[in-house]
């Protein structure tokens, strides 16, 4: 879940890797099936380029990258999976963006809809809440006492990325959507490993949440959309203590 601690997200989704591997290889798969449509050639689709390395990051095997490209190029029999977004708030007023990609857009709205309801927040219209948000990428780079600072920052800052920040154990870079795959393909020709890289949305205002009630209810209702096999991504502006971050 994309919140207010990237890093702590990233360590909890690795966590998650290495307990349902299988499930975000589906997910991710899907991204790269559908940014394949526009191109089977990462070279020259940015989007799929994008997918690929988020694919990479989280160790997915190469035969498996292959196989979705081709699904989604039409090389091979794959579903037509549909991008829909959904939009609606948790409990204290906490905005909540949903992504999915289905082939039943009726199923995942009632699926998102129930989520919301069963656990005290409710489902808006397109757009009640995206515009707290700002579409932006991050890519984090693992802390290895290898890595010097100031020539990663000159390198990223160089090459597009908009802010630069030296966190605990790793490095977090900023970038516009637009110079996201610029900064990262120079990252990767500079063979500077990345935790994680991708496009997410970041709140532009976060919402301290401390009711013990509306804590457990947020959490219960992103652990069941993290369960949900047609939401790719949810994103929140929810400050939580410490111990309950998403």
């Amino acid at each position: 879940m994309s919140g207010h601690s990237k890093w702590a997200n990233i360590k909890r989704k690795k966590g998650k890797v290495d307990a349902v591997r299988g499930k975000i290889f589906t997910k991710i798969g899907k991204e790269i099936a559908i940014a394949a449509k526009n191109g089977a050639d990462p070279s020259t689709n940015n989007k799929l380029a994008d997918a690929v390395a988020k694919a990479k990051s989280n160790n997915m095997p190469s035969d498996t990258i292959q196989r979705a490209i081709k699904k989604g190029a039409g090389e091979m029999e794959g579903v037509n999976y549909e991008e829909i977004v959904y939009e609606g708030y948790a409990p204290g007023g906490v905005a909540v963006i949903v992504s999915t990609l289905t082939e039943n857009r009726n199923r995942t709205a009632g699926d998102v809809r129930h989520i919301f309801d069963k656990n005290g927040g409710s489902m808006g219209v397109s757009g009640a809440v995206s515009w707290m948000f700002d579409k932006k990428g991050i890519i984090i780079v693992e802390k290895d006492g290898k890595i010097d600072e100031e020539e990663l920052m000159m390198q990223a800052l160089e090459a597009g990325a908009e802010d630069f920040n030296a966190e605990e154990d790793s490095f977090e870079i900023l970038t516009s959507a637009e110079s996201f795959s610029e900064v990262r393909q120079k990252l990767e020709e500079l063979r500077i490993p990345m935790a994680s890289a991708e496009v997410t949305m970041v709140p532009q205002n976060y919402i301290s949440v401390t009711a013990e009630d509306d804590i457990k209810k947020i959490n219960k209702m992103m652990d069941m959309f993290d369960d949900n096999d047609d939401v790719q991504d949810v994103y929140h502006n929810a400050e939580l203590p410490e111990d309950d971050e998403e």
